[in-house]
């Protein structure tokens, strides 16, 4: 994808990993992608990206570690 920020909140507790991913989000310019490696699926992040215009895509891979790009 286009340029990328790397954004690992894998370890944090609630509510870190959304309020890291949502203050990283204010200032995310247009045409790049926040990459963010959580250690789950954040599911109430993903009703906050809807509802604030962002696009989002999951990727599975190893156990304990989720890879989330998001862009507008």
């Amino acid at each position: 994808m286009a340029d990328e920020r790397l954004i690992d909140v894998r370890g944090l507790e609630p509510p870190e990993p959304m309020l890291k991913v949502l203050h990283e989000l204010d200032s995310l310019p247009a045409g790049q992608v926040l990459h963010m490696i959580h250690h789950r699926e954040p599911f109430p992040l993903y009703t906050a990206l809807e509802e604030s215009g962002f696009h989002y895509r999951t990727e599975t891979g190893a156990p304990g570690r989720v890879d989330i790009l998001i862009w507008r």
